[in-house]
């Protein structure tokens, strides 16, 4: 596969690095600071593209990856799906539903695959879960939670549009939790109310919240907790615990560290548990994360492509994200539960 990059700032070279071992080829980025963009081309033998317009129009590439801010995702997308190439963007899909959907609407009118980076579903974890929860070996759900305290330096806010509504879209939730809200959406299944509160730069001298609580109440009758934080020296691994009638389950950073279960002997012995203590996390070091999902994401992005089908996070699997995020900010804006609706999937 032959990549495009669009925005060459710390997760892209996450991104570039994932690719280098997966065998892909980065052909040409592009960065709007152009300093940045010929040195991380100089880096990864790409050709720096000084117009983002001509690098999505760039000759012979199988995809665009963009992981410039989220309020800059709408354009790219949109000259993808006019010459017909596939798109990848970075988390949050966007920083607000209406572009969100118009971005999907484009996309499945052209007929493109178009995903959104979320890498965690591809988690060893993950993958376990999702299988075992089908299964129905935690019985019944009853509860599903997320813990995300972390914490992030003056220096990480230092730019004035980090953090900030208009380009990041808000802050610890959706820049940083974001990943655990998707999870506990692929795994428990579509959140019918939220209710949130919030502080507005507790720590930090930033616009939108660094430490935000929500309630849930799941579809499916579960309820659940979502903390979020880039306050909370020195930072913790984030953690997913989930609930059910016969036993618990307990994700911390990437990893299953507590399967607790009653009566699992038998399923046990065939599709153990991947129970591990070795976890990577970005808790207080945003580039302290594995490599490995993001590899498994982009082969799927790419056996997408070839086999014209949709990723596994796809446009409408970010919208939902991105929906649950932005129900709880106005919950905390209003401070009154709020109700989403299931968005349909075209």
């Amino acid at each position: 596969m032959k990549v495009g990059i669009l925005g060459t700032g710390a997760i892209a070279t996450k991104h570039a690095q994932a690719y280098r071992n997966i065998g892909f080829q980065i052909v040409a980025c592009s960065n709007r600071t152009e300093a940045r963009g010929r040195e991380f081309a100089s880096r990864w033998g790409a050709e720096f593209v000084p117009n983002y317009h001509d690098l999505c129009r760039y000759p012979g590439l199988d995809f665009i990856d963009v992981t410039a801010f989220p309020n800059f995702h709408p354009e790219p997308v949109r000259i993808c799906a006019e010459i017909g190439r596939p798109i990848l963007v970075q988390k949050p899909i966007a920083t607000n539903l209406d572009d969100a959907r118009r971005m999907i609407d484009l996309a499945h009118a052209a007929g493109i695959p178009f995903g959104v980076v979320s890498q965690h579903r591809f988690d060893d974890s993950t993958i376990f879960l999702k299988r075992a929860l089908a299964a129905g070996r935690l019985g019944k759900l009853l509860e599903a939670d997320a813990y995300v305290k972390w914490f992030r330096s003056d220096e990480y806010y230092s730019r004035p549009i980090k953090g900030s509504w208009e380009t990041e879209g808000g802050g610890a939730l959706i820049n940083q939790a974001i990943h655990q809200v998707d999870i506990l959406l692929y795994l428990i299944g579509p959140v019918a109310t939220v209710s949130g509160t919030w502080q507005i730069g507790a720590r930090h001298k930033i616009e939108s919240e660094d430490i935000v609580n929500a309630l849930l109440n799941y579809e499916c009758g579960a309820t659940g907790v979502i903390q979020a934080a880039t306050a909370l020296w020195p930072g913790y691994p984030e953690r997913i615990e989930i609930h059910g009638t016969k036993g618990s389950a307990i994700i911390t950073g990437d990893r299953l560290t507590r399967w607790d279960v009653l009566g699992d002997e038998e399923a046990n012995r065939t599709d153990p548990a991947p129970v591990a203590s070795d976890v990577a996390s970005g808790s207080s070091d945003p580039m302290a994360i594995s490599l490995v999902s993001f590899e498994r994401q982009f082969e799927d992005f790419a056996q997408a492509i070839r086999e014209r089908r949709n990723p596994l996070v796809d446009g409408i699997e970010g919208y939902r994200a991105l929906a649950v995020v932005l129900g709880i900010y106005q919950s905390c804006r209003e401070k009154k539960a709020i109700g989403l609706r299931e968005e349909k999937t075209v």
